[in-house]
């Protein structure tokens, strides 16, 4: 099977040749030492640069100098970590105001991705928020931060943990979620997958534009009271940080659509919510989990990995389907008709035949 990234038209991998990427310094990122700089785990031995884990404990709390940052993540390591081979890679961005350990909770990604041998890492955002929009603002001067903070962090965990460059995934939620998707369409050829849950593209003068093809899963409630199901495209001025605006989670997921060359969309009515698929030209999407545990067979009903996927959730608000931790008040409904997490990653890890 092949890496959907084989099927793009454009050069869009990692800046220069892989294996020289991972032997040079990062640009703005690198240390005294011109290595990107990452502090030990607080929870488990240090990480060998070979990608072996066999003394670092499952669950770490982790830095990485970026930009001369300091920058924040969580990361959990699957159980048979020793094991040979690299593993699949999440990169799982948290909501505006809240922190890498409550999307964990949130999420529980890291449960779901250790039985399918993945590494999840929960990176924190600067003020709890994630510059998700080109627009740059007196609280973001530097929009492109966290794009590069994201691409830092792939090839140090590439580097130092073992992930699989072929299999690394973003996902997020809100605000985080809209910054997994401002990654997938700026460096797709980065990526094997992404999705958002309650996070839509910016528009307006802080617009995202899909560059190239890549499967993309949004997750959007119905009854969003907090951003609208249809898009904000004037929301009301913010004197902490400006709200972005947004397109609507379907048009969202039609421009990753068109930028993947997708012919028309056929929806379906699933129990609890409708699913909306796009079938991306002429692709096949991102190899299966090596061993990964619950991997599919075949591909969802809605079709496979080398797909975009608008699922929109019936009595849900601005939350997490399937999550068991109470959203803020004003947030609207849990749905428990769908599994956020497990949804996800059956489509990050769908197989789909040669």
């Amino acid at each position: 099977m092949r890496s959907f990234r084989d099927l793009s038209h454009r050069t869009r991998r990692w800046p220069g040749v892989l294996a020289l990427a991972l032997a040079l310094p990062l640009a703005g990122c690198a240390t005294e030492s011109g290595r990107p700089d990452a502090t030990p785990p607080t929870s488990g031995g240090p990480s060998r640069a070979s990608g072996s884990t066999a003394s670092a404990a499952p669950d770490a709390h982790a830095q990485l100098r970026v930009d001369g940052r300091t920058r924040q993540y969580l990361l959990h390591r699957p159980a048979d970590s020793t094991a040979g081979g690299p593993r699949p890679l999440v990169i799982a961005f948290h909501g505006r105001g809240a922190d890498a350990a409550e999307m964990r909770e949130k999420s529980r990604l890291e449960r779901a991705a250790g039985e399918r041998g993945m590494l999840v890492a929960y990176p924190e955002g600067l003020d709890n928020g994630w510059g998700a929009g080109t627009q740059a603002t007196a609280q973001r001067p530097d929009p492109d931060l966290d794009v590069r903070f994201t691409e830092a962090l792939i090839q140090h965990l590439v580097r130092t943990e073992g992930a699989d460059p072929e299999q690394v995934y973003v996902a997020g939620f809100s605000n985080g979620g809209s910054m997994a998707l401002r990654f997938a369409a700026e460096r797709p050829g980065l990526l094997a997958g992404a999705a958002s849950v309650s996070g839509q593209l910016p528009a307006g003068d802080a617009a995202v534009e899909p560059t190239g093809p890549v499967p993309v899963m949004v997750v959007y409630g119905a009854d969003d009271p907090v951003r609208p199901l249809e898009g904000w495209p004037s929301p009301p001025p913010n004197p902490e940080e400006p709200i972005l605006p947004s397109l609507s989670a379907r048009d969202s997921a039609e421009a990753f659509a068109d930028a993947g060359g997708a012919g028309e969309p056929v929806t379906e009515d699933e129990k609890g919510y409708d699913r909306t698929v796009w079938h991306l030209k002429d692709a096949k999407g991102p190899k299966s989990a090596k061993g990964a545990k619950g991997a599919k067979d075949a591909p969802a009903s809605g079709g496979g990995a080398a797909t975009v996927q608008l699922l929109v959730v019936e009595d849900a608000g601005h939350t997490w389907p399937g999550s068991s931790v109470a959203p803020p008040k004003g947030f609207g409904p849990i749905s428990q008709a769908l599994n956020a997490t497990d949804t996800i990653l059956d489509f990050f890890t769908a197989p789909v035949a040669e």
